[in-house]
């Protein structure tokens, strides 16, 4: 599935998300789902942690959060 969102699209699968944030960079986030925390209640972050990194975004609302959630099977926090 992929999302569009305000700073570029965002790609889920089941195992992984993958973000592509519109630059001129070519900036990509990339992490499998059990390195993943999604963040609601009007916050909307993803963030990551993993073994030797860490990042995190905000998006534009729940409603792309919640999406995320579903097709990865995530509960929101």
């Amino acid at each position: 599935m992929v999302i569009d969102f305000s700073a570029g699209k965002i790609i889920v699968t089941p195992h992984e998300l993958v973000i592509k944030l519109a630059s001129e960079h070519m900036i990509t986030l990339q992490a499998q789902t059990d390195a993943l925390q999604l963040i609601g209640r009007g916050a909307n972050v993803i963030a990551a942690h993993g073994a030797e990194n860490k990042w995190s975004i905000k998006l534009d609302d729940e409603a792309q959060l919640s999406l995320i959630a579903e097709q990865m099977g995530l509960k929101l926090q």
